[in-house]
């Protein structure tokens, strides 16, 4: 059983040293890896640690829906994240996490 980071916890600054990194995401069958791309603070939500946005880009096939999804990093661990697609990116198909 693996165990997930509490997202709580989790801080702009955490992932800000892993802008362009490959994360894995563990979809229903298969894995798929996202580049973060982009890491932007998104004003004071009163959230500890501030409200943050992440952007993921994944391969152009094979868009996923919107959902609760595992994503693991070798220095972060495994995240609970959700993820809501943002449609077509120059790289590929464009997804945002939003930790408020």
């Amino acid at each position: 059983m693996t165990v997930s980071v509490d997202l709580s916890k989790l801080h702009i600054d955490d992932f800000t040293p892993h802008k362009d990194a490959v994360f894995e995401l563990q979809a229903t069958e298969r894995v798929v890896l996202l580049k973060l791309t982009k890491v932007d603070p998104a004003g004071n939500s009163g959230r500890q640690g501030g409200a943050f946005s992440l952007l993921f880009v994944g391969p152009k096939a094979d868009a996923l829906p919107q959902a609760i999804y595992p994503v693991k990093h070798p220095a972060l661990g495994t995240m609970e994240i959700f993820l809501v697609p943002i449609g077509p990116v120059a790289d590929g198909n464009g997804y945002q996490a939003i930790f408020t």
